[in-house]
């Protein structure tokens, strides 16, 4: 238990570092000249190095164990990283900082994974890593304003390297905390990064995967980036607005989570239970798509319902863990993690495009429409594809509408 705390800690940060150049902005431009571009270019290469590591990350899990991949990569990657932001004169230092700390911050989350998937019963997989997923993304959103304050008090390379400090002292809470489950045995040609080949030639997945790269797409999607924009050009709303419905949306994020743990278990399935919540977020969806003038107050119950049907994450990851060979667990889980990161970062760049090619400043919920219409449209495809998946409910519980 002490060792999943570890892992939860390190879980808050990776949240904290993939979203504290907000609260840096400021700072990184008067003093680096960094731009909004550069610090784009900053974020996704976060993104991007974090999903490519998902690959060495599987296969170390598996040959090594929890304890050393996330100890090892969390210092070395996030702790380094930290310093070196800490030290950065030019805005390609910072990009080369979140480089690192992205790979830092890469195992965290699968490590915690791979030992409820390993240690405890399967039928707790899904409440586990939904609650596990929730409380660290909760940390995430009550961080920013301690590090906006730590900013003003002490300066911002001092705040960094104070994180950097926190970032090793976790790092080797985790080394000492966390006991590494028995090995198993490798069957079949699953040695090595061959292992995501054998899971790739698993059709079962494919009727997955489409889901699990797009199904939190939408909420993080539009509560990272578009909310803001399309409250601001379509309702004139004020930064306040703006971020009171920002904080609304975070928080349903944040209690679907915990509201998906629970339910495989008291409904006995989780192909519906997925199912049914991701086809709430088509109809909320649809909604903003159609009805894009709609009162302030009833687009804030619409985005708390994108965020909330879309925290399927962690009950999806335990339906896809049910077809996955003991042996291959590890890269199993960060084979879906990274569909799931691919598919935020990807739609990132598809959504950036069609709002650009549609925007008219003279109707600029046109954009926005075509934005919500093209989420909708995904998650609903995906969604087809997924309900011709066998259901795998929690051992122990009678299959429902199956």
């Amino acid at each position: 238990m002490a060792g999943v705390a570890a892992l939860l800690a390190s879980y808050v940060l990776s949240q904290f570092y993939r979203s504290f150049l907000a609260v840096l902005t400021p700072n990184l431009t008067a003093e680096l000249g960094a731009d909004k571009a550069d610090l784009s270019q900053a974020s996704g290469a976060w993104f991007l190095s974090f999903a490519l590591m998902q690959f060495a990350v599987g296969v170390s899990l598996d040959r090594f164990g929890p304890r050393r991949t996330a100890a090892y990569l969390l210092a070395a990657g996030a702790g380094g990283g930290a310093v070196l932001f800490a030290l950065a004169s030019s805005p390609l230092h910072i990009t080369l900082a979140m480089v690192m700390i992205g790979i830092g911050c890469s195992p965290v989350l699968m490590a915690a994974f791979f030992l409820f998937a390993r240690i405890y019963p399967p039928a707790r997989f899904a409440v586990l890593s939904s609650w596990f997923v929730a409380v660290g993304t909760a940390g995430n959103v009550i961080g920013a304003k301690p590090l906006a304050i730590a900013v003003d008090a002490i300066g911002w390379r001092a705040s960094i390297l104070v994180l950097g400090i926190v970032t090793l002292v976790i790092a080797l809470a985790i080394w000492k905390l966390v006991e590494d489950p028995e090995p198993e045995p490798a069957t079949g040609s699953g040695n090595g990064f061959s292992g995501y080949l054998e899971l790739l030639r698993t059709p079962v997945l494919w009727l997955i995967i489409p889901l699990i790269a797009i199904n939190y797409a939408p909420a993080a999607g539009i509560r990272g980036l578009w909310i803001g924009p399309y409250l601001t050009d379509v309702h004139g709303a004020s930064l306040q607005v703006i971020g009171n419905v920002s904080l609304f949306m975070a928080i349903s994020m944040i209690l679907g989570a915990f509201l998906y743990g629970p339910l495989d278990t008291l409904f006995g399935t989780r192909k519906w239970v997925a199912a049914i919540g991701n086809g709430g977020s088509v109809v909320a969806l649809v909604l903003l798509a159609v009805f894009p003038f709609q009162p302030v107050w009833q687009v804030s119950i619409l985005m708390f319902a994108t965020g909330l049907f879309g925290a399927s994450y962690g009950l999806l990851m335990a339906h896809a863990k049910a077809f996955f060979p003991t042996h291959l667990i590890g890269r199993g889980v960060t084979l879906m993690n990274f569909f799931t990161i691919g598919g935020v970062g990807a739609m990132q760049f598809v959504t950036g495009r069609i709002v650009t090619a549609t925007f008219d400043p003279t109707a600029p919920d046109r954009a926005f429409s075509a934005l919500f219409a093209t989420y909708a449209l995904l998650v609903a495809v995906a969604l087809v594809i997924y309900l011709f998946i066998a259901d795998r409910p929690p051992e122990g519980q009678k299959r429902r509408n199956e």
